[in-house]
């Protein structure tokens, strides 16, 4: 498997935590419960990117080899992960310790993290398996602490999926618990075997289950599968998901209501019966 890949996929994996921006909300369609899940799942997708980044291109190139390189520089590495944070690899353990420090460390995406994020490898880079568990130790981001383990599990041909467990963001002064889990699977349709990445296509299906931090439990489901391409980095060109809530709500987002596979962020929301246009974050 192309573990590269992976990055991309899983900054764009169940999207639809970005999916509302306020032109789309009228008061008798969308609730502030509803508004709090979609924002509350956008936290978990952005913390999977970050996981799977960690993975793949902060580690040693073979994970299973002594003495071998990180597969990025260090300034490469601070690039990404922010210039107070440092990597060390245990080689017995098998496991990456990437560490922000005790006090509030600035990162390149504009958050503050400090603690640290564990990456222990299960599976060899070089043999194209990626696999590895992600957790977290006193892990913080803008003051909010986040728990979760992370799974990345190859399946052969370019396909992997990524299982969430014992999630949560405990947000501070008092600001509500999102606990949640979820399961992903990405299945490669196109360009596995091939150098570059821009033509790789995936497939993806799973679902999530939660509880926002105002205490209302949620789900949401890939109806018809979500359409990743390489070429196309942020957003999802087709599929649907439904969003439902102990409130009764239910929302159908769909990725691509013109029918055209744009790379775009124009998606749509169907709330009983009526459908709005929206602009993906």
């Amino acid at each position: 498997m192309r573990t590269s890949s992976l990055r991309s996929l899983a900054f764009a994996a169940l999207a639809s935590g970005l999916l509302l921006t306020t032109g789309c909300r009228r008061d008798s369609d969308i609730s502030p419960d509803d508004i709090t899940t979609a924002e509350d799942r956008s936290e978990d997708n952005i913390e999977t990117a970050i996981s799977s980044d960690a993975m793949q291109s902060a580690g040693p190139v073979n994970p299973g080899v002594q003495g071998s390189a990180f597969s990025t520089s260090d300034a490469e590495f601070r690039l990404k992960f922010g210039a107070c944070a440092t990597r060390t690899y245990d080689f017995a353990a098998r496991t990456l310790t990437i560490d922000f420090g005790s006090t509030n460390c600035l990162c390149p995406d504009g958050r503050y993290r400090r603690g640290q994020i564990l990456v222990r490898f299960t599976t060899d880079v070089l043999t194209r398996r990626a696999g590895a568990v992600v957790t977290r130790t006193n892990y913080f981001v803008n003051d909010n602490q986040h728990t979760a383990t992370r799974t990345f599990t190859d399946l052969g041909q370019g396909s992997f999926s990524v299982d969430v467990t014992n999630a949560s963001i405990i947000r501070a002064n008092n600001g509500g618990t999102h606990s949640w889990t979820a399961n992903w699977v990405f299945t490669q349709t196109a360009g596995f075997g091939t150098p570059q990445f821009s033509d790789d296509v995936f497939s993806v299906t799973g679902s999530a289950n939660g509880t926002n931090r105002r205490n209302v439990n949620y789900s949401t489901v890939i109806k018809t599968p979500l359409i990743k391409r390489g070429d196309c980095f942020k957003y999802f060109v087709e599929g649907t998901v439904t969003i439902t809530n102990s409130n009764g709500k239910s929302m159908l987002l769909n990725y691509d209501p013109s029918g055209t596979h744009d790379c775009d962020k124009i998606a749509s929301v169907t709330i009983n019966g009526r459908t709005k246009t929206i602009t993906l974050r």
